[in-house]
C-alpha cells in the first residue's frame, strides 16, 4: 500500500514530489469471515506432497502417530488432513459421500475418532466440481450441487478441517479438469460450500485451494479461514521464489483468522537442500502461511531426516509464525545483480524479524543494511539458523548464509533509521566520531542534525567533518542542511563541540519523481492513463517496452547533487502471473532496465497486481509496485534515462515490467 504523504514542486522543473510511506502493513478492508478460529495460522500435516492422491488408513495413521511420537504435536502441529484419492466414483445410495473401503476399512467417522483421541485435529478434502482434483484412476466424486449434504457428512464424521479444492468446476467450459481462465469465478462455488459450513454447529476450519485463480486475497477473506494464493509448489527449488514472487502484492491481505496460502510444506520430502528447506520454512512461517507438512514423517518406507525434523521443529521459527501481532512480513528489497532479497515484518514485544535470502548457487557472506527495513540499531540481533547473537549492531549484520539458504534475524531493542546515539560514537575530550553512518546516495544534499542534552547559553561553533557551523543561543538542536556523504554505510561523521551530545540524525532530502508522463516512448512503445487510483503515484505508465523500445527523459540534477551513485525507487506495473506456466519456468517476475548516461542496471521485479485479469480486464496490470534500487551513471549537470529492457532478448519474456515511473534521492 502507497500512501501519499504530501507534494510539492521542485525548482524549475515542475516535477511534483513524493514521500511514500513504504512500511505500512495496513490491512485492506474488506468483508471478513469471522468463524472464530485460526487466530493464529494452522501447523499440521497433509498426504497429498509425498503420496500425491493414493493415500490410505495406514499411511495416515502412522504419519499421525509420528506428529506425536516426534513431538511436533507438542509443537502446534495438530491437523492431518487426508487430501484427493480416498473416495471412490460414486455416492452412496442416500446420497453421500463414501469413503474407498479398500483404503478406509476402518470409514472415515472410526479414523476421525482415532485421530481425536490422540488429541489430533481430523482434516477432509472435496472439490467445488464434479470431479475431484485426481492423479490417478478412477475418478471420484466432487460436491458441486451437494454442497449442504456434503457439509453435514463432514459434520458427521468429526471433520475439524475442509480443505476445498477447484477441479472440474467451470461449467460453461464443461468442466475441464484445470482452467486458468475460467469463464465463471470459482467465488461463487466456493461460496455456496463455505455458507453450508458456517451453518453446522461443529466448528470447521476453511482451506480455500484455487491456485490463485480470479486473484482470491479479493474475495476468499470473506469465506476461508486461508486460501492458496499460487498455484502448486513442486519439487524444484525454483518453486520457492516462483511463489514469494507472487506473494508480493498480498501480504497486507492477511490477518488473524484469515490467512495467505502459500501450498505446503517441502521439508522432509528430500527435494530440497537443507538451506533450501530452511529457506522454504521460514519464510512461509513469517508471511504467516499455515504450515503443514508435506513429507512422509513416518511409515512403512521412509523416515524423515533429522535435519528436516529439526528445521520444522525449531521453536523460533514456530513461534514467529504464531506471533500474537498476527502480521505477515513484506517484501522489502531485492538486489538484483548481487542476488538476494530481504523481507521483514514486526513482532509483539517491539521485535522485528528479517529474512535475507542468498539466491545464488553458491554459499556467501551477506550483508543486511538495516536502513533496508527501516532502522539504524538493534540491541539484540538473534541469527536463528547459525545460532548465534549479537548485541549493540549498528547499520549492518554480516554472517554467512548457504547456497540458498536465509539469514533469518530476529532484531530486538531498534532504533529507528537516521539515528545514531552518542553511546555509540567514539568520544576523546570534544571530539565524538560516529561511524558506519548511512546514506542512500553519494549527495551534498542530505540533512544533518545535532541534538544537546541543554540548550546553548551563547552561540557556538560546531565543527563536522572539519566544516564550521553556527549553533544559536538557546537552541538544543543544530541542523546541517546540504550535508555530504557517500552511498552506503561507510561514513564516519565527527562532531566537535564542547557541549553534551545526546544523537545525531541523518536524512535524506526529499527526492524527485520522474513520472511516465515525462518520458518519450519509442514505436509501438504505449502511455496510457490509468484508472483513478491507480498507476500509483503517476496515475499513467509506459507499456510494451523492449530490449529495442525504450522510455527517454532528460533532467538536469538539482544543485549540490553531485555525481555518484543514487538511491531511486522504481515505481512499476506487472501482472504476468505464472499459473499453467508455474509447471515449467515461470517466475512472476518482469525485467526493466534503468540507463543512466549510458550503464545499465537491471532490476527483476515481483507481481504489483492486487486484481484478476479475468473479470476487471486491465485492472491488475495498474496496481503499482516499488522496487528500490540503487542506480550508477549520475552526473552533476545534464542526464540521460532510459527504461526498458536493455539486452532482455534472450529472456523468457521480452518485454518489460510496466513503467509507472521513478524517485530519485538527489
Amino acid at each position: 500500500m502507497f500512501v501519499l504523504l504530501n507534494s510539492r514542486t521542485f525548482g524549475a522543473l515542475g516535477l511534483a514530489v513524493f514521500l511514500v510511506d513504504a512500511t505500512s502493513f495496513e490491512s485492506p478492508r474488506e468483508k471478513r469471515l469471522d468463524n472464530n478460529l485460526g487466530k493464529t495460522p494452522i501447523l499440521g500435516w497433509n498426504s497429498y506432497n509425498h503420496y500425491s492422491c493414493s493415500p490410505n488408513e495406514n499411511i495416515i495413521k502412522s504419519n499421525a502417530q509420528a506428529l506425536v511420537d516426534l513431538g511436533l504435536l507438542d509443537l502446534g502441529y495438530n491437523y492431518v488432513v487426508v487430501d484427493c484419492g480416498w473416495t471412490v466414483p460414486d455416492r452412496a445410495s442416500d446420497g453421500q459421500l463414501q469413503p474407498n473401503p479398500d483404503l478406509f476399512p476402518s470409514g472415515y467417522k472410526a479414523l476421525g475418532d482415532w485421530l481425536h483421541k490422540l488429541d489430533l485435529k481430523f482434516g477432509v478434502y472435496q472439490n467445488a466440481g464434479i470431479k475431484t482434483c485426481m492423479t490417478g484412476q478412477p475418478d471420484q466424486v466432487g460436491s458441486l450441487n451437494n454442497e449442504a449434504t456434503d457439509a453435514k457428512t463432514f459434520e458427521s464424521w468429526g471433520a475439524d478441517l475442509l480443505k476445498y479444492d477447484n477441479c472440474y468446476s467451470d461449467a460453461d467450459l464443461n468442466y475441464p479438469a484445470v482452467s486458468y481462465t475460467p469463464k465463471t469465478s470459482p467465488r461463487g462455488a466456493m461460496t455456496v460450500m463455505s455458507k453450508a459450513i458456517q451453518t453446522l454447529s461443529r466448528p470447521m476450519i476453511i482451506q480455500i485451494c484455487n491456485w490463485g485463480v480470479d486473484f482470491p486475497s479479493a474475495w476468499a477473506p470473506e469465506i476461508g479461514n486461508s486460501w492458496r494464493v499460487t498455484n502448486d509448489i513442486t519439487g524444484a527449488w525454483r518453486t520457492v521464489p516462483r511463489i514469494l514472487n507472487q506473494v508480493v502484492p498480498q501480504t497486507t491481505y492477511g490477518q488473524p483468522g484469515r490467512w495467505l496460502d502459500l501450498d505446503m510444506l517441502q521439508v522432509g520430502n528430500n527435494l530440497f537442500t537443507e538451506p533450501e528447506e530452511q529457506t522454504h520454512f521460514s519464510l512461509w512461517a513469517i508471511i504467516k502461511s499455515p504450515l503443514i507438512i508435506g513429507g512422509a514423517l513416518s511409515d512403512n518406507k521412509t523416515n524423515i531426516r533429522t535435519s528436516s525434523l529439526a528445521i520444522l521443529s525449531n521453536k523460533d521459527v514456530i513461534s514467529y509464525n504464531q506471533d500474537g501481532l498476527g502480521v505477515p512480513a513484506r517484501f522489502a528489497r531485492r538486489y538484483t545483480k548481487e542476488g538476494y532479497e530481504v523481507w521483514y515484518g514486526p513482532l509483539t514485544e517491539d521485535r522485528t524479524v528479517v529474512a535475507l535470502i542468498n539466491l545464488f548457487d553458491e554459499p556467501r557472506n551477506l550483508t543486511l543494511d538495516f536502513p533496508d527495513i527501516s532502522i539504524q540499531k538493534a540491541k539484540t540481533v538473534k541469527n536463528i539458523w547459525a545460532k548465534t547473537t549479537a548485541e549493540n549492531v549498528t547499520t549492518s549484520y554480516t554472517a554467512e548464509v548457504g547456497a540458498h539458504g536465509t539469514m533469518l534475524l530476529e532484531l530486538g531493542g531498534t532504533t529507528a533509521f537516521g539515528i545514531y546515539d552518542v553511546y555509540d560514537a567514539v568520544g576523546i575530550a570534544t571530539e565524538f566520531t560516529f561511524k558506519n553512518v548511512y546514506a542512500k546516495s553519494t549527495s551534498k544534499n542530505l540533512i544533518a542534525r545535532v541534538k544537546f542534552e541543554v540548550e546553548s547559553l551563547d552561540d557556538e561553533t560546531i565543527l563536522m567533518n572539519q566544516a564550521t557551523y553556527k549553533l544559536p543561543a538557546g537552541q538544543k538542536e543544530l541542523t546541517v542542511p546540504n550535508f555530504p556523504l557517500q552511498a552506503g554505510n561507510n561514513n564516519t561523521v565527527t562532531v566537535d563541540t564542547r557541549l553534551t551530545i545526546t544523537e545525531l540524525n541523518v536524512y535524506d532530502s526529499t527526492p524527485m519523481l520522474l513520472g511516465a508522463d515525462t518520458f518519450e516512448i519509442d514505436a509501438p512503445g504505449t502511455f496510457t492513463q490509468c484508472l483513478p487510483g491507480l498507476c500509483l503515484p503517476v496515475g499513467s505508465k509506459i507499456g510494451r517496452l523492449s530490449p529495442t523500445v525504450l522510455g527517454t527523459v532528460d533532467i538536469t540534477s538539482p544543485p549540490g547533487a553531485g555525481p555518484g551513485p543514487k538511491y531511486t525507487n522504481i515505481y512499476f506495473t506487472n501482472n504476468d502471473v505464472a499459473l499453467q506456466s508455474a509447471w515449467d519456468l515461470g517466475t512472476n517476475t518482469r525485467n526493466l532496465t534503468i540507463n543512466v548516461n549510458g550503464v545499465v542496471t537491471r532490476i527483476e521485479v515481483p507481481l504489483s497486481g492486487k486484481s484478476s485479469e479475468l473479470f476487471t480486464e486491465h485492472k491488475g496490470w495498474q496496481d503499482a509496485g516499488l522496487f528500490p534500487v540503487l542506480l550508477e551513471g549520475f552526473r552533476e549537470g545534464g542526464n540521460v534515462i532510459k527504461v526498458g529492457n536493455e539486452g532482455g532478448e534472450g529472456g523468457l519474456v521480452q518485454w518489460a515490467a510496466d513503467f509507472v515511473g521513478m524517485e530519485v534521492y538527489w
